[in-house]
């Protein structure tokens, strides 16, 4: 009898250990990729093939030059966006001039993220998550967030047109 005990109290104690397992953290808190999986975002399908109306007006291939089915997204946003790609530079050096006008800061990682752990620690953050592992940045982070159903209900009552919304969903 007292052996069947312990196990049943062997046992129940296995399941609250299971129970608190943590989950993997959202992809926003681990932008690194542990797996060795492909990234789907790099990708690209290549063009349709077509069939030339001349077969004597095509080029000679060329070893290592790119192919008239490789993808171009740069190339492909430019026009969808109303640009000329003849116009565009490789590296954007009058965007980048642009938005660098006002100087670059070289160690702006390193800042961000000690601002970040100076604001967690203010605002119910690092103590939880040493002693507990707990993460809290959701937590933390809430009064920032943006409620997008009351940002959308403002945006129509200026009478922009915007697109439709999924429903709000109830907790």
């Amino acid at each position: 009898m007292r052996s069947a005990r312990i196990l049943v109290l062997g046992a129940a104690m296995a399941a609250l250990l299971a129970g608190c397992s943590r989950d993997k953290e959202p992809e926003l808190m681990n932008i690194r990729s542990q797996t060795r999986s492909p990234d789907e975002f790099s990708v690209l399908p290549g063009k349709p093939l077509e069939m030339p109306a001349d077969f004597a007006a095509l080029p000679q291939p060329t070893p290592g030059s790119a192919s008239r089915t490789d993808p171009t997204p740069e190339t492909d946003a430019i026009i969808a966006l109303g640009g000329n790609p003849s116009r565009a530079t490789r590296g954007d050096n009058g965007l980048m001039s642009h938005v660098t006008r006002f100087g670059v800061a070289s160690d702006i990682r390193q800042s961000l993220a000690a601002e970040d752990l100076e604001y967690r620690r203010t605002h119910d953050g690092r103590l939880l998550e040493r002693w507990f592992n707990v993460n809290v940045y959701f937590k933390a982070y809430g009064p920032q967030a943006l409620d997008q159903y009351a940002e959308l209900e403002r945006w129509r009552r200026l009478g922009v047109r915007n697109v439709g919304a999924p429903p709000e969903q109830t907790r």
